[in-house]
């Protein structure tokens, strides 16, 4: 286990970090702000834009 959390980098330390100081409650909320992330990533893409306006 912690081989895997060691390959997974600053996303690994974050979540050792929260475990370690009882944080739980933060996890759904970085949870989303990835989700948000990855969907303005993936709207930026020309081809895919118009898929996710409807989104927003």
């Amino acid at each position: 286990m912690r081989d895997m959390i060691a390959r997974m980098g600053i996303f690994g330390e974050l979540l050792t970090f929260l475990w370690k100081r009882k944080l739980y409650w933060l996890l759904p909320m970085i949870v989303m702000l990835g989700v948000v992330a990855f969907l303005i990533i993936l709207a930026s893409n020309p081809v895919t834009a118009p898929l996710l306006y409807p989104v927003f």
